[in-house]
């Protein structure tokens, strides 16, 4: 597998996607955008954060109608969006989040899917696959901020994440097998990866859900708050935990995010090559030299990503 970080270099399609993104600080460019497509309102938006947070991006996911259940269009513009952000050396961390109260996603789209033979059932849950492992490959860190029902392929997209903050009163858990269903977005490899295989199997074999903070005790979540009376406690969690993230070399932080992902794949053996391979790429850089001399002079690092 080549470096995420390898992929600096972006082609004219990509940089023109990027740039709706890059000109704004909230969502409203791509949402004009969308709408002069003749594609009505988006179902699934990024926002930059302004300001001391700029390097913090946010997936929203409101399609409001529908408890963000992943159709058809929701997966296109999400897988869109996560495409975009991809080779986007600016975003730092990436938070996904919901703007639909009380629901962070709710899993299939079961109008869509009630409709599809076996063969378009397939191809769905095979490109729902393919968008979490989109995901899980991204180069920078990820943050899932679950603020209420994450089910099914809700909380699949949310396990791609790296970290994943949630709200006490959240509900969430991989229900499929109570639909005739197994977990067919990643679900029954990434939580076992999570929680211990043991664990896990008793959770998809019974369909359970689980409240945010038997989430947390459980390594399923990182971190479990009191939701508040603005319905966004996870959120802020995200958002907090974000903010600690940022003032990090993004370089190193990236390349620690690849070392842990492949190592974990591997054999120690391997791993260890993995870290060093890693490591070698960080030695050059000029984020490197800057933190060194921040630490001789007893400054904060000003690191920018080179």
């Amino acid at each position: 597998m080549s470096s995420p970080l390898l992929l600096r270099g972006l082609s004219s399609s990509l940089a023109g996607l990027r740039g709706v993104v890059a000109g704004f600080g909230g969502t409203r460019g791509c949402k004009q955008q969308h709408m002069e497509a003749g594609g009505g309102a988006p179902e699934v938006e990024l926002k930059r954060l302004p300001g001391e947070d700029e390097g913090i991006v946010e997936v929203l996911m409101c399609r409001h109608k529908a408890r963000n259940a992943l159709g058809r269009v929701f997966v296109s513009q999400m897988r869109e969006l996560v495409s975009m952000v991809s080779s986007d050396s600016t975003v730092r961390v990436l938070v996904f989040r919901s703007l639909v109260p009380g629901v962070f996603c709710a899993g299939a789209d079961l109008k869509e899917r009630a409709v599809m033979n076996n063969q378009e059932s397939d191809l769905f849950v095979h490109g729902l696959r393919s968008l979490t492992t989109q995901i899980a490959l991204l180069p920078m860190p990820t943050i899932a901020a679950i603020d209420g029902v994450a089910v099914g392929g809700g909380l699949e997209l949310a396990l791609a994440c790296d970290l994943r903050t949630a709200a006490c009163s959240a509900q969430m858990g991989l229900i499929e097998t109570t639909r005739g269903l197994l977990p067919g977005a990643g679900g029954s490899q990434r939580l076992p990866r999570a929680v211990g295989l043991g664990l896990a199997k008793e959770l998809i074999f019974t369909g359970r859900r689980v409240g945010g903070l038997a989430a947390a005790e459980m390594g399923l979540v990182n971190r479990a708050v009191r939701q508040d009376q603005t319905g966004e406690a996870a959120y802020a969690e995200a958002l907090g935990l974000a903010r600690e993230i940022l003032p990090q070399a993004p370089i190193a932080v990236r390349l620690a995010k690849e070392a842990m992902n492949r190592g974990m794949e591997v054999d120690i053996t391997s791993a260890m090559a993995i870290e060093r391979m890693c490591y070698a790429q960080v030695i050059p850089t000029r984020d490197r030299r800057e933190g060194m001399a921040a630490f001789i002079e007893k400054r904060p690092p000003r690191y920018i990503g080179e």
